[in-house]
């Protein structure tokens, strides 16, 4: 908020340090930071660690290689229409190393301001400015971080929510999954309390799928409002044989 106010009535560039979001699995880092991305409305580059196939995803790879091509960097800048769009690293603790190539190893140049100014793409082979961009990685661990890495973000730990902040979220999920399809103009804007509480005891990432198999059933029973009966009762529910 601090940065946004020092730009909000001029021309700059919006100059956030580069953020590293910490916290528990399904707690809803990921969401949060495309959330920014959407509300910031500069554009939006999205890169998960975890599903990494090519350690020069980030800096791309010299075109003398066979299937090379620009890193996720230089397609964000150069397919988008602003020179500050939010880069997501997901799950940036679970980078991979094979010891020939360090997936992290763009970042010790791109989160640096003064030498993110002149990034070369190794298959573009020509320097862009990167040091408006904005920079949101999530992580389970941070000792499976590099210092150097840590020491250019600032750290925000993320606990669970509370029952309130829970039941808020709920909510919230509740009225995207919603909005987000024609059917869901016959469900009620609110959720039922008995409902609220037994989703707060889950994970929002769990909440999302508890809703949509509620929403089915609801279908099913012929109702046009979830209850509690429709919430799945324990995730062994999902296991069950298909009947092939």
């Amino acid at each position: 908020r601090r940065q946004l106010a020092l730009c909000l009535e001029t021309a700059d560039p919006v100059e956030l340090t580069p953020v590293l979001l910490l916290g528990e699995p399904g707690i809803g880092k990921t969401h949060f930071a495309r959330r920014v991305a959407h509300l910031l409305g500069t554009g939006y580059g999205f890169v998960s660690m975890s599903s990494l196939t090519a350690g020069w995803i980030l800096s791309g790879a010299s075109s003398q290689w066979r299937n090379a091509r620009a890193g996720k960097v230089f397609d964000t800048l150069v397919n988008g229409d602003y020179a500050n769009p939010v880069m997501v690293v997901d799950e940036i603790d679970k980078a991979a190393t094979d010891g020939q190539y360090d997936p992290l190893g763009s970042l010790y140049s791109l989160l640096e301001k003064d030498t993110a100014r002149e990034f070369v793409d190794e298959f573009a082979e020509v320097p862009i400015d990167c040091s408006d961009l904005v920079w949101v990685a999530t992580a389970n661990d941070a000792a499976r971080i590099p210092d150097p890495i840590l020491d250019r973000m600032n750290v925000y730990e993320v606990p669970p929510p509370d029952a309130a902040g829970a039941r808020r979220i709920a909510q919230r999920l509740y009225r995207e999954i919603r909005g987000a399809h024609a059917w869901g103009a016959r469900y009620p804007e609110q959720l039922d309390e008995l409902v609220l509480d037994r989703l707060a005891s889950i994970s929002p990432r769990e909440m999302r799928r508890t809703l949509m198999s509620a929403f089915g059933n609801a279908k099913l029973a012929g109702r046009a409002e979830i209850a509690a009966s429709d919430l799945p009762t324990d995730r062994s529910a999902r296991r069950h044989r298909i009947g092939f």
